[in-house]
């Protein structure tokens, strides 16, 4: 990697790193389809998706000046017109307004992001997806999609009472999972379970008081599990209106976290249509 890549930044107010201020205090997700990435895995994972010419793409990166040696496999694989920030600690603390140890940020942007039928019509013939409804806490949601990409589920569906898995603490936990698997967050659940059934997905919502142990579920070619958030849970709609499943646990405890509960059930299914 030659220095003359690296651009170096000795003041927090520099326009040019403007969208890295204050990241603790505001995200973001929502403005222009923008995220902003952390950590060296999740930054490897953005340079892929850019290199790559996918849904996401890398607009600029902001590093410690000591990481930069350690990154030159990555900083490479961006295109030339990526800029390449560095700072000082004292700086780069001003910038983000903490002390950022890992030193290691990116701002992203979605390419893509279309329609809901258009989506679905994208999914493999056979296929297992994981579908969150309502699901408001950022770390279940990076956990979600890293366990969709551990058990080798399609696709992840999030109707729009969801958070947004683009948001800096959910990218992070997922350890960049949100950047490899194609996802869709949009519509209510009902819509979104209306559609893949009409798509031939055998639908199985989880919940404590399933009717079927999660051991016995059947193998299909299309299968789509469903999880809500803690506490309520899935509405009775749905999981009167589909298959519900339930995990086996020792007497006394009321439910598992959804993270825990959705790898747990992704492992099963993963298993039953052999992907694992």
């Amino acid at each position: 990697m030659t220095s003359d890549r690296l651009i170096e930044i000795t003041h927090p107010d520099d326009p040019r790193i403007a969208e890295f201020r204050n990241i603790r205090e505001r995200d973001l997700t929502g403005r222009d389809s923008r995220f902003i990435a952390e950590g060296t895995v999740v930054l490897r994972l953005l340079a892929g998706a850019h290199a790559a010419g996918g849904d996401f793409v890398a607009e600029k990166v902001l590093l410690l000046e000591n990481r930069v040696s350690g990154l030159g496999d990555i900083i490479e694989t961006f295109s030339a017109d990526v800029p390449i920030y560095v700072a000082a600690s004292e700086v780069l603390d001003g910038i983000v307004g903490f002390h950022l140890h890992r030193g290691v940020l990116a701002l992203g942007r979605r390419t893509r992001d279309g329609g809901m039928s258009a989506f679905l019509d994208r999914i493999p013939k056979q296929a297992l997806v994981l579908v969150g409804c309502g699901i408001s806490n950022h770390d279940n949601i990076g956990s979600m999609f890293r366990n969709a990409a551990a058990f080798g589920a399609d696709a992840v569906l999030l109707d729009e009472s969801c958070c947004d898995p683009l948001y800096r603490k959910a990218l992070r936990v997922s350890v960049g999972s949100i950047l490899t698997l194609p996802y869709c967050r949009q519509g209510s659940g009902v819509e979104l379970l209306a559609a893949l059934a009409a798509r031939g997905f055998a639908i199985w919502s989880l919940s404590p008081r399933g009717t079927v142990d999660i051991r016995d579920v059947p193998a299909s070619e299309r299968m789509a599990l469903v999880v809500g958030t803690e506490g309520d849970g899935l509405p009775q709609s749905i999981l009167s209106a589909f298959g519900s499943v339930r995990i086996p646990q020792a007497p006394g405890l009321d439910s598992l976290n959804v993270a825990t509960a959705s790898g747990i059930a992704l492992f099963e299914m993963a298993a039953r249509s052999r992907r694992i």
